[in-house]
């Protein structure tokens, strides 16, 4: 492992509280927890309270031998309430106001934006100010050669059009799900437009490398310069389908910072996400 090559997840780090049991989660931790498992320095910016629940998601985050940069803060430690449906699909509810709501922006952070190669992060953690101006202080400190992967991840009411607009400004890399999809249409009033259509439209209007549409077990699609690549899901006996986008992210950022081409990293998210759907919990197994 090249410890040079640091590609971070910021944001949400938390308990998913899941019906087989508690499992760290986070997309930025999972994200960071799937880029490490390809070589890279996998990197964790996000907060924990000075309570049991934020020593065990250090020390969950120190066995797995994952990079971070995690403040001690004055709030609870984060956790969500995970259900799953009789097809494994979850549905969260989100506890307000815990420490990855408030991560502190501080010399470490800005010395690690100057070492990123790569990053990622999301809308949800962007819902608290200290969060959000933290997240977005770290994306513009970025070198300008970073890929800047915002993955959209809309959860519950916690998103609004100033976030998504800024986010949008700020990557080069979209990543999106069906549902999302159907979202950004409403906020963009392009209803009419097909889904490789209205693609398009963002990767245009947002100067976009990438474009990246999951759509479950329908396949996904990666818009890019002037072409559509479509990779069909695998089937597979799906167990729950917690971090399966997160991972699908991280193979595919991971095989292009390899030198891989945008076809052969796709394949390789596809395969990576069908495989993370096999296991419980998501990224830490």
């Amino acid at each position: 492992m090249d410890y040079a090559l640091k590609v971070v997840g910021i944001g949400e780090v938390l308990w998913d509280m899941l019906p087989q049991g508690r499992q760290l989660g986070g997309a930025p931790a999972n994200f960071a927890y799937h880029v490490s498992q390809f070589g890279f320095q996998g990197t964790i910016v996000s907060a924990v309270g000075n309570d049991a629940l934020g020593n065990d998601v250090i020390n969950q985050i120190e066995s797995h031998r994952i990079a971070s940069q995690i403040s001690i803060v004055d709030y609870p430690t984060g956790i969500v309430d995970v259900t799953l449906d009789d097809k494994g699909i979850p549905s969260y509810k989100i506890v307000e106001n815990g420490a990855w709501d408030n991560i502190p922006f501080n010399d470490e952070l800005q010395t690690l934006a100057s070492q990123t190669i790569a990053a990622c992060f999301g809308t949800l953690a962007q819902r608290n100010i200290l969060s959000r101006k933290t997240i977005r202080r770290f994306i513009e400190s970025l070198p300008a050669t970073c890929l800047k992967v915002f993955d959209i991840n809309l959860r519950q009411h916690y998103y609004d059009s100033e976030i998504i607009e800024w986010s949008l400004l700020h990557c080069n890399i979209l990543k999106l799900n069906n549902e999302e999809l159907i979202e950004l249409k409403g906020m963009y009033d392009a209803m009419s437009l097909d889904d490789d259509a209205f693609c398009i439209k963002l990767q245009r209007l947002y100067n976009l490398k990438i474009v990246i549409l999951t759509r479950g077990e329908n396949g996904s699609s990666v818009y890019y310069e002037n072409e559509i690549n479509f990779e069909p899901t695998p089937t597979v006996e799906i167990v729950d389908t917690v971090g399966a986008g997160d991972s699908f992210t991280a193979a595919f950022l991971a095989s292009l910072l390899k030198g891989k081409t945008i076809i052969e990293a796709h394949r390789q998210a596809v395969e990576t996400s069908a495989l993370t759907c096999t296991k419980k919990g998501g990224a830490f197994f």
